[in-house]
């Protein structure tokens, strides 16, 4: 039986400055939920975007809203007996909303797995790989600046893919940062994100360039809305092109599967509506002969923790992972950080979602006191035993 339901917006600084095409972020703002059952148990979803409403449809504020407002009643008064029935009954009376879907969702499936103790991966259809390898973004848009940290990321240890963040400069500036960076690490992969801001003639030549210079894969480079375009890209080219923004949900996946209009696609589980229809758009992908990249909404541990687990099950995952969101924060949430060593990203083995949260710091971050929020939405309501 569900006992409250609460959402919290936690801003936390970066690290350093991390420059998109779409915006320049220099703080992100998790949105948890915490959901908390009468028999004491409790799971934590995380709902996080990127730049408010610069990458996405939904921000930080319009998801604690539509889940306070909409979500939460919803749920208390129908009282669903499992994740999926809960799912069923958002998916039929709120339309949209994926973020905040996967949320809510995520904090379900950490209540199930702890209440029959087993780890999340092993509610997904079962975990075949313990470890994720994890590219690190490099994005602070000085050369100089991201040689220098690309390298001390491998002699460390830590990565050795890399990203690239491209698009917001002039094509000839962002191609020259490019494979001047690639030039200094030839034998690492390297890869580029353009966040749609090419033209799809732009991206002919530019693509061109950077297929030549040794680049390895490059990420959404025109409009979402060009789906047709984006598969000309990629009979065009040898270097492998992925779908990201323009995967969405779980219907243009399948559409992008059927015309074979990329050859990876970046799978989110923000973006696609939740670990479930993540699971199922990787099934999509793998039956349509694409490849898989386990993409990153920039989600602290709580949304990575997910992410890794959804990712852990797919069978096929050539392209690695980019779960790096954590290590761009400056203050961690866990009351035990996620395991980061050799390159990669070790996968909770705990029941749930394998992790421990700071409840005390969340709530700090979040400007409030546990005592402030002990009543907020915390209506029970009765279902059925061992429910939710």
């Amino acid at each position: 039986m569900i006992r409250s339901i609460t959402t919290l917006l936690v801003p936390i600084p970066t690290i350093r400055t991390h420059k998109l095409a779409c915006t320049v972020m220099n703080e992100q703002t998790l949105v948890l939920v915490h959901i908390q059952t009468e028999d004491g148990l409790e799971g934590w979803g995380e709902a996080t975007t990127i730049g408010g409403l610069n990458y996405a449809e939904e921000s930080p504020h319009s998801i604690k809203t539509n889940i306070d407002t909409y979500f939460t009643p919803l749920l208390l008064k129908e009282a669903p007996t499992s994740t999926a029935k809960a799912m069923q009954l958002l998916n039929q009376h709120i339309i949209g909303n994926r973020f905040a879907k996967c949320a809510i969702e995520t904090a379900l499936l950490d209540i199930e797995g702890k209440r029959l103790g087993i780890p999340v991966s092993e509610l997904l259809g079962g975990r075949v790989r313990n470890e994720l390898e994890v590219a690190w973004t490099l994005a602070s848009g000085n050369t100089d600046q991201d040689i220098s940290e690309a390298k001390q990321m491998i002699e460390q240890k830590k990565h050795r893919i890399f990203k690239l963040k491209i698009g917001s400069n002039p094509i000839n500036e962002d191609i020259s940062h490019v494979l001047a960076i690639k030039q200094a690490i030839p034998e690492y992969r390297v890869t580029v994100d353009v966040n749609q801001a090419w033209t799809e003639l732009e991206a002919m030549s530019a693509i061109k360039r950077l297929q030549a210079g040794g680049v390895d894969l490059i990420e959404q480079p025109i409009s979402m809305r060009n789906q047709a375009g984006l598969k000309r890209l990629k009979e065009h080219f040898e270097v492998a092109i992925m779908a990201d923004e323009i995967v969405q949900d779980l219907q243009n996946a399948f559409r992008l599967a059927v015309d074979h209009c990329a050859d990876v696609f970046a799978v989110k589980i923000n973006q696609a509506g939740g670990l479930k229809a993540a699971c199922l758009i990787g099934q999509m992908a793998q039956l349509a002969g694409i490849e898989l990249y386990g993409g990153t909404m920039l989600e602290g541990p709580i949304g990575t923790a997910a992410s890794a687990h959804v990712f852990s099950t797919y069978p096929s995952l050539n392209f690695d992972t980019e779960l790096f969101g954590p290590l761009l924060l400056t203050e961690d949430i866990l009351a035990r950080p996620l395991d980061y060593s050799n390159f990669g990203l070790s996968v909770p083995t705990g029941p749930g979602l394998g992790i421990e949260v700071d409840r005390d710091k969340i709530y700090h971050y979040a400007g409030l006191s546990l005592s402030a929020v002990s009543n907020t939405n915390s209506q029970p309501y009765l279902a059925a035993e061992n429910s939710l």
